[in-house]
């Protein structure tokens, strides 16, 4: 059963640029703040306890999906370790990195790359939590998991900061997800658009006139 997360609504509006610190050379490219940083943090936070209560009885191998994953990755960490140091029941962690690739410009390409991963063997009986940024088609996470299978880890769970909303779904759905969000091309807090935007804060709408302008 995934758990709950909050919906943003098909006519969610965001914030006007104004209102946020945005980076000056991305201001021309983006429409509207989509989800304020804070309210990523707050999000993870709640994740992270969700993750403890259902996983924190085995070690724990928090395998991370670059590059998109990567600040979702370092925060949801931080507030797992703090629960680790300021409740009762601990449990070790370990961490390690894959790299996928199946986004070329703004639609997925169908072609998945898997980079890295070499030495998976280390998760065989272990509790594995793959974090990822985006679950778009679920292709990409399908894929992964058939691969880790192979290894024969004891459980298998996947935190998603953001799932998309979209017809081109197979109907996967992540264990942990932060928010849902509609068919809308989402950059910022390491979310790319070509490699751009990963530096932006906040998670943001990018307008057409950035998408030309940073198309590859």
């Amino acid at each position: 059963m995934a758990s709950p997360c909050i919906v943003l609504d098909d006519d969610e509006q965001g914030y006007d640029l104004d209102l946020f610190c945005i980076p000056k050379h991305y201001a021309a490219d983006l429409e509207r703040v989509y989800i304020p940083h804070g309210l990523i943090m707050d999000r993870t936070e709640r994740l992270a306890r969700d993750i403890m209560r259902d996983m924190g009885g085995h070690h724990i191998v928090a395998l991370c999906v670059l590059k998109g994953g990567y600040k979702f990755f370092a925060d949801l960490l931080d507030y797992i370790k703090a629960l680790n140091r300021n409740s009762d029941k601990s449990i070790p962690m370990t961490v390690d990195f894959i790299r996928l690739k199946s986004y070329c410009n703004d639609q997925s390409t169908g072609d998945i790359k898997v980079i890295g991963g070499d030495d998976l063997s280390t998760l065989t009986g272990k509790n594995v939590l793959i974090v990822e940024d985006i679950i778009d088609t679920g292709k990409t996470m399908k894929t992964l998991l058939a691969m880790l299978q192979r290894y024969n880890p004891k459980m298998v769970k996947v935190a998603s900061l953001l799932v998309k909303r979209t017809p081109r779904s197979v109907g996967y759905r992540p264990d942990f997800v932060g928010f849902e969000v509609p068919d809308k091309f989402v950059v910022g807090y390491a979310l790319d658009y070509n490699e751009y935007f990963r530096d932006l804060n906040h998670i943001c709408v990018i307008s057409e006139d950035g998408k030309e302008k940073y198309k590859a």
